[in-house]
C-alpha cells in the first residue's frame, strides 16, 4: 500500500513540527492554499471536513507550489524556510527522510 501526497507531507510535518507547508493546489479546475502542520491538513481558502478520513489534498490535485514556514504561522508576516518548491523537489526531500 502506497502513501498518497497528502499523507506523506502530513507525516512530514509530524518529523518537522517546527515548520508549516503552504501547499498552493488546483483541485477540480479551482485554485486552493492547505496548511499542513503536525500532522493536520486544513485548506486556508474552503470549509474543511470535519471527518479526519476525507483527504483535504486528493490524489488528482494539481500542486503549484510548496512553501516551508516556520512555525508558528503568522499570514501576514510568514518566516519563509523554502519558497516555491515543486512536487519533484519535495518528492526528493521525502525520499531522504525516507517518508
Amino acid at each position: 500500500m502506497t502513501n498518497s501526497i497528502g499523507q506523506r507531507l502530513e507525516k512530514y510535518s509530524i518529523k518537522r513540527p517546527q515548520e508549516v507547508l503552504l501547499v498552493a493546489v488546483e483541485i477540480a479546475g479551482e485554485e486552493d492554499q492547505i496548511a499542513i502542520f503536525k500532522g493536520f491538513s486544513s485548506s486556508l481558502m474552503r470549509p474543511t471536513a470535519f471527518d479526519p478520513d476525507v483527504p483535504v489534498l486528493p490524489e488528482e490535485a494539481n500542486i503549484l507550489k510548496i512553501d516551508i514556514v516556520a512555525s508558528p504561522y503568522n499570514p501576514e508576516a510568514p518566516r519563509y524556510i523554502q519558497q516555491g518548491l515543486t512536487w519533484k523537489d519535495m518528492e526528493t526531500v521525502l525520499s531522504q527522510l525516507r517518508i
